[in-house]
């Protein structure tokens, strides 16, 4: 039974499988968009929500937390491009996302990859600022205007 086990091991080793999410979650950050597999995008999801949530709270604690998260502990001709990520993400993605309270990333099926026929996906960054509220606001306000236009 596989109860209390919330990670997908996705057929790879421990060292594999966390050096895969990293990638995946920084070429997240870098580029807004990547093409990959649902499962593997549902784990990268955990990882990119967590990052965010701590460029979210911006100290240096919360920088740290994240560099170590993305393994930025290589030596530095190496680990630069992680950097550059690192800072855009407690820069301007930080900054994009000050409003909402989760749900930072959206996965979009597409179908099945040509070679073995695994589920493809694309997960990205959603926009920016606070949710959308799902209650229509419009109708009330062209209310007031067509009773305005009564009264007169």
């Amino acid at each position: 039974m596989r109860h209390l086990r919330n990670i997908s091991k996705l057929g790879r080793n421990c060292g594999h499988r966390k050096a895969m999410l990293v990638n995946l979650a920084c070429s997240l950050l870098e580029h807004g968009q990547i093409k990959t597999t649902v499962n593997r995008a549902k784990e990268t999801r955990k990882m990119v929500d967590a990052l965010i949530t701590y460029a979210k709270k911006g100290d240096d604690h919360n920088r740290r937390l994240a560099a170590a998260k993305m393994k930025i502990n290589t030596p530095s001709d190496k680990a630069q491009g992680k950097k550059a990520i690192l800072d855009k993400l407690f820069g301007e993605i930080a900054e994009r996302f000050a409003q909402r309270p989760g749900g930072y990333t959206r996965i979009i099926r597409l179908g099945h990859r040509v070679g073995d026929c695994a589920q493809y996906c694309m997960i990205q960054l959603v926009e920016g600022g606070a949710p959308v509220s799902k209650k229509k606001a419009a109708p009330a306000a062209e209310a007031t205007v067509e009773a305005e236009a009564k009264a007169e």
